[in-house]
């Protein structure tokens, strides 16, 4: 038994051990595990998952699914998670437009809304804007059968729709976190766990306070964590887009050491390094676009020259993709003879504009890179659900932790092939 992934039978670990319960659950999806594999897997007591099992059932995040045959004894009970007994909202904020979705347990998109956005208007009229949008999404969720998994669209509506059923989708007694990323926090009483937000950096992901966001320096020292959590009475979480897309494609599978660079408005980076999301000790890990690699290039809106941002937005606005492809392969090159990193995912609305220029692109550049250098060639890919990554991770930045990943890693076993 590999005792650094097993959970551990003390009073002040309980939601630790209940988090690797859960996300053994989650991962076994409609087919269900029993408790018997749960303990086997966790390296906890049948009498300790018997113990956790029942309180998730009890607050009806999980439920018998039927039995299953076994190889000797009476035949076992199987569980699953229980999809639509939580949902997380995720905000996209972008420098022109808002995505806003809300998201089951298994990770489903049960509902979403798009809208323009003046992300130059100031703090607070964002934060009025993305309120409205998500007292809006909860509302349609709502109406569309409590948000029970239904159409994707469902929360397509109005945007000056009504106030949501607060007695539905909020628990009136929850309490703000003291932390932006607790680890395992307890198991949740309301469906709706709270709200991740993702937006351009930089900023601070603990303190969910924004900096100098490029372009933008009327926002900074603002505390749109605190601010969005008091509008909305909701807990909520703040980080750069580019690390929530990272945390949503690790949890996915994407890889334990990879770069997700992201072309859209502006240009910047996601970085996952040893299975987990590295930010930096300030958020500041990922600010890929502002590396100067041309100094007597065109002026920055950072105030640089040359930044790799400027050339790529520069060439696509002059419609050469295939320049705004080479300068972005020059800067991933950079990156992975600095982290050694083994993957390279591409998204953000300007790369899907020319997907495939962009890919084949960049993919040169690493390419020429490697031969040159005699290293191995780092594959370069579309980033999995790049439409949405960003806005889709931003609601892993809540889910997460519920599942014991809020890091990325994967706590419990991962060498059975039907769980992984």
């Amino acid at each position: 038994m590999n005792r650094a992934n097993s959970g551990v039978n003390l009073a002040v670990l309980r939601g630790h051990n209940a988090a690797l319960v859960l996300d053994l659950l989650r991962t076994a999806g409609d087919e269900g595990i029993s408790r018997l594999e749960l303990a086997e897997r966790t390296g906890l007591t049948p009498q300790g998952v018997s113990k956790i099992t029942a309180r998730l059932r009890e607050q009806g995040l999980v439920t018998d699914t039927g039995r299953r045959a076994s190889t000797g004894g009476k035949p076992r009970t199987v569980l699953r998670l229980v999809p639509d007994a939580g949902h997380a909202v995720g905000l996209h904020l972008d420098r022109d437009e808002l995505t806003a979705v809300l998201v089951d347990l298994a990770g489903t998109v049960v509902a979403e809304r798009r809208s323009p956005l003046a992300f130059g208007a100031g703090g607070d009229a964002v934060v009025e804007a993305a309120a409205s949008e998500v007292e809006a999404l909860l509302a349609g969720a709502d109406g569309a059968d409590g948000a029970d998994g239904g159409d994707a669209d469902a929360g397509r509506g109005d945007a000056d729709a009504g106030e949501p059923d607060r007695r539905d989708v909020r628990d009136p007694d929850a309490q703000e976190p003291d932390a932006q990323d607790p680890v395992h926090p307890e198991p949740p009483t309301s469906r709706v766990l709270g709200v991740g937000v993702a937006l351009p950096g930089p900023l601070d992901h603990s303190s969910g306070v924004l900096h100098r966001v490029t372009g933008f320096p009327e926002w900074d020292g603002f505390p749109l964590r605190d601010a969005l959590a008091e509008r909305l009475g909701l807990p909520v979480v703040v980080d750069k887009d580019t690390n929530a897309a990272a945390l949503g494609l690790a949890l996915a599978g994407s890889g334990d050491a990879f770069a997700y660079l992201h072309l859209g408005t502006g240009l910047g980076a996601g970085l996952v390094l040893g299975g987990a999301p590295y930010r930096g000790p300030h958020t500041g890990a990922g600010e890929f676009g502002h590396q100067v690699i041309q100094l007597d290039g065109p002026l920055c809106s950072c105030g640089n020259r040359g930044c790799i941002e400027a050339l790529c937005l520069a060439a696509v606005a002059a419609g050469s993709f295939d320049e705004a492809a080479r300068v972005l392969g020059e800067g991933a090159a950079n990156m992975v003879g600095l982290l050694d990193i083994d993957l390279v995912l591409l998204g953000g609305r300007t790369v899907a504009a020319a997907e495939e220029r962009f890919v084949e692109g960049v993919r040169a550049v690493l390419g020429e890179r490697a031969r040159r250098g005699g290293t191995v060639e780092v594959p370069v890919l579309r980033a999995p659900g790049a439409a949405t990554a960003v806005v889709e991770g931003a609601a892993q930045l809540v889910l997460a932790p519920l599942f014991g990943r809020a890091h990325g890693h994967f706590p419990a076993n991962r060498n059975d092939r039907n769980l992984s």
